[in-house]
């Protein structure tokens, strides 16, 4: 990292709004004045009666290490010789009106003492040796719309602990965490907020500093080689950013000068009362200035890929989780937040230009137009932004008993109504886990068998459907109970349950299927990437489309039954004359399915169905989506099972809990593989009656 001189220049761009490198500036940089070697200290305080440099180099004494103000006085330097790596310090503010020194944390301190000390640490950024100059020169030039992008949401601190409760290191999990994800066929690990936070359970969404990586699990250079490892691995790394707000801790932003500076001076614009935290003043230069150096900060000194804006919605709406009497109208008595919407596209334009490969994905939850189009073209300037509203659908859907979808179906087919007018990412994240929310496979209605089944038939669907992908740490493997910040997933359930064990594998499969697969990831913004087949077979809960690459003759077609009955000689339009293969399904037998799947050729015939001249017909399976493909198709997996048997993950959990339902169950699990024989169909139809029997005996 180069440290810049405090000039006049630099100092008039932070004043502008437009240094977005002031981390470079500002906070404590060793340097060397006047034959001595030692750290600068700077601070933008500009209420201050006075500021020092309080440490234990100085028995946090006030008077030793006075600052003076530099520029046009609203900042204060002071060189200090002397001062060692690790040395911890605060800011001692004077306020204007007197009285007790207000301790703070170093704004942009780059390291902090771990909780619950509150102080900044002195850490020379920059020495880290990186090793991923081949990732970087791979990503330049490749945008990431035609390419996978399937993200695993983790949370650092309960990923997975040591066998005495402890957290894993940034050290332990490069070794751990991205041996599993590249074993598991993710893309992109998205971590959970890793600025320096006093609260666990805020899960680091709200923070004190916003340049110190959390020094709970190590050091900067810890964090540097977490990266580093992943990039090695060829996996992106996505960090969740809160530039919406921030905790009212005395250490952080909040009256940082004895007066309100980061915050607005308008208590309604500076207060979110629904949170507790406080909000950022977008149109404060030297805020948008701070605020921008951060995310440029992340992606150039720790080589992030792109950063996760948590709470956009906070940002734009000046009435969002407000009650009537807590905001007023803009100036056209509207409800935007006039000065956070410059202040994202300055953002987004800033980034972009200095990181055109960045990804920059919005968690915004309304219908606010363009979020994910360039600001040239009226947008808000992300390049990606979730789609809340097909995850609030579909999870309100797969939570309904079977017997009731039908009468639901527009949840599944909603979606694509607006599913190109953004570049949407689809989220499993951890907030649909919590909070009474339950896990993703106790949403599934019915019994331990169904449970399963219908979760990897969702996956199935999910997976199918345009946009990028992301799953929170857990889900890949059913963990029954709700995301518990504060102890590691139940890795023991794949240790020790059969079942948990054959849906880690279907994860595994599936993940490998989709980064395998162009029309699964190649056209995921237009619908020239997209077709329905069937939308509106709701008596049977059935939806047929395909997916197609650039080259249109390359394309998947996705079936899927949101039902635990069999449909035998179920007839499907196929865009194309010839042989067709089933190349994965999720009911088999290796992922824990009942085996209900199609072998052999099916050749289409001239059947008009769908709308189109040709048409085949298939067995579809209970709770489940299978996959098609033309047999000629270069490039297609006839099928993907379970890879090896070698454990995804060491097995080093402690014993864990289980629930009731995570048992070896003695529910039906159908065996036989069905084709297109009679006796096969008979067989078949046999043990689904009783499948059938235990379903609708539940329901009743």
């Amino acid at each position: 990292m180069v440290v810049s001189d405090l000039s006049e220049f630099d100092l008039f761009l932070f004043h502008q709004g437009t240094n977005f490198h002031a981390y470079e500036m500002l906070g404590a940089h060793f340097i060397e004045q006047d034959g001595k070697k030692g750290v600068r200290f700077a601070v933008w305080a500009p209420h201050a009666k006075s500021v020092s440099v309080v440490g234990d180099f100085n028995n946090w004494d006030t008077r030793d290490h006075m600052m003076r103000r530099i520029g046009d006085g609203e900042i204060w330097s002071v060189f200090i010789p002397g001062i060692k790596e690790g040395d911890v310090y605060k800011y001692a503010i004077e306020p204007q009106w007197g009285g007790p020194h207000i301790m703070k944390a170093d704004p942009y301190g780059f390291y902090a003492e771990k909780k619950p000390l509150t102080a900044s640490r002195v850490y020379p950024l920059g020495q880290y040796e990186w090793h991923d100059q081949k990732w970087q020169e791979e990503k330049k030039g490749k945008p990431s719309y035609g390419r996978p992008m399937l993200t695993y949401e983790v949370h650092l601190g309960s990923w997975r602990r040591s066998m005495e409760g402890e957290y894993l290191s940034y050290r332990d999990l490069a070794d751990q965490l991205i041996s599993y994800v590249k074993k598991m066929h993710y893309t992109h690990i998205e971590v959970m907020p890793l600025c320096e936070h006093p609260f666990d359970g805020s899960w680091g969404y709200q923070a004190t500093g916003y340049y110190a990586v959390t020094s709970r699990f190590g050091t900067p250079d810890d964090f540097c080689y977490l990266v580093d490892r992943a990039h090695e691995a060829g996996i992106a790394v996505i960090m969740d950013w809160v530039p919406g707000h921030f905790c009212k801790d005395e250490q952080g932003l909040r009256h940082f000068d004895g007066m309100t500076l980061y915050e607005s001076d308008n208590e309604q614009l500076a207060e979110n009362w629904e949170w507790g935290t406080t909000n950022f003043d977008y149109g404060r230069t030297e805020v948008q200035s701070f605020l921008i150096s951060n995310a440029m900060f992340w992606l150039n000194e720790y080589h992030i890929d792109g950063l996760r804006i948590d709470a956009v919605a906070n940002m734009l709406y000046l009435n969002y989780g407000r009650k009537e009497g807590e905001w007023s109208p803009n100036k056209y008595g509207d409800t935007g937040n006039l000065e956070a919407m410059d202040f994202i596209k300055k953002l987004n334009e800033a980034i972009f230009k200095f990181h055109p490969e960045a990804l920059m994905i919005a968690e915004e939850s309304t219908s606010w137009p363009l979020i994910s189009k360039p600001v040239y073209m009226g947008g808000m300037g992300f390049n990606y932004k979730w789609n809340m509203g097909w995850m609030n659908d579909m999870l309100e859907y797969v939570s309904l008993d079977p017997i009731y979808r039908k009468w639901n179906q527009d949840k599944v087919t909603f979606s694509f109504m607006y599913a190109f007018s953004e570049n949407f990412v689809l989220p499993l994240s951890h907030d649909e886990v919590v909070h009474g929310k339950c896990s993703l496979i106790s949403k599934m209605p019915g019994d331990y068998w169904q449970k399963f089944a219908g979760l990897r038939g969702f996956y199935g669907y999910w997976m199918a459907h345009p946009g990028k992908k992301l799953l929170f740490m857990g889900s890949e493997f059913g963990q029954f109970i709700e995301w518990n910040f504060d102890d590691s997933l139940d890795w023991h359930l794949v240790e020790e349950y059969p079942m948990h064990t054959k849906m880690q594998r279907y994860s595994q499969a599936l993940n490998r299927f989709y980064q395998e697969n162009r029309p699964f990831w190649e056209v995921d913004f237009d619908w020239s990437g997209f077709e329905w087949i069937s939308p509106d077979d709701n008596e049977n809960s059935i939806v047929t489309f395909l997916r197609k690459a650039e080259d249109s003759n390359d394309f998947i077609i996705a079936v899927c039954n949101f039902t635990p009955e069999v449909r035998h000689d179920y007839r499907i339009g196929v865009p194309k004359k010839g042989s067709y293969v089933e190349v994965f399904n999720s009911d088999c037998e290796e992922f824990g399915g009942s085996g209900v799947v199609n072998t052999g050729i099916f050749s289409s015939e001239e059947v008009p169905w769908h709308g189109r001249e040709q048409s085949i017909r298939i067995t579809v399976p209970p709770l489940a989506t299978a996959y098609f493909r033309l047999q000629d198709t270069l490039g297609y997996v006839t099928r993907i099972l379970p890879e090896e048997d070698e454990p995804l993950v060491e097995a080093k959990s402690k014993p864990g809990r289980a629930s009731s339902l995570e048992k070896p169950a003695a529910t039906l699990r159908l065996s036989a593989r069905t084709t297109s024989t009679g006796k096969d169909k008979a067989q078949s139809r046999k043990r689904v009656s009783l499948h059938n029997e235990q379903y609708h005996a539940a329901a009743r």
